[in-house]
């Protein structure tokens, strides 16, 4: 699933956004090599806690690859989990930093970033499927899901019911 995410090419302003974003790059961060492809779920498989927020930010999961990492929302959001013993260390600054996640997971209904951080509906649908097949994978293992926001609550309830 994973390899077949990275490609995905399905919404064009989401695909000319996120890789302009990735050869203009911030300037704190110009000599990095920007991921500027959909970044998929992070976590175990097997998890049972699934974390739905919205979507990769520019800077962030958009530039390292990886959910929450490398933008202010990862910095909170990981040190809590680190803090109740859900994930390695209370960091994540790139994908290779050596963070795990211990029985969680964090995903999103848009994997791209979207300009001004706000997806259009027609893009949160079209990415649906991507969700339903990461419910599916979960659904052996998975006790409770966290969503971060609205957008992310309006997302996940049509994916629970398809999954």
């Amino acid at each position: 699933m994973d390899s077949a995410l990275t490609g995905c090419r399905a919404c064009p302003r989401l695909v000319a956004w996120r890789e302009q974003v990735a050869r203009e790059k911030r300037a704190a961060f110009r000599d990095e090599t920007y991921w500027g492809r959909p970044v998929t779920g992070f976590g175990p498989a097997d998890a049972a806690m699934l974390l739905v927020g919205l979507a990769p930010a520019a800077h962030g999961g958009n530039r390292t690859g990886r959910m929450f990492t490398g933008d202010r929302s990862g910095d909170v959001l990981f040190a809590s989990l680190y803090a109740i013993g859900a994930a390695t260390q209370p960091t994540a600054t790139r994908r290779d930093d050596g963070l795990r996640l211990l029985g969680t997971r964090v995903t999103s209904p848009v994997h791209c970033a979207p300009p001004d951080n706000k997806p259009t509906i027609d893009e949160r649908d079209r990415c649906r499927h991507w969700l339903i097949n990461e419910l599916e994978l979960l659904a052996p293992t998975v006790r409770s899901v966290v969503v971060l926001g609205a957008w992310g609550w309006q997302a996940l309830m049509p994916a629970l019911t398809a999954a």
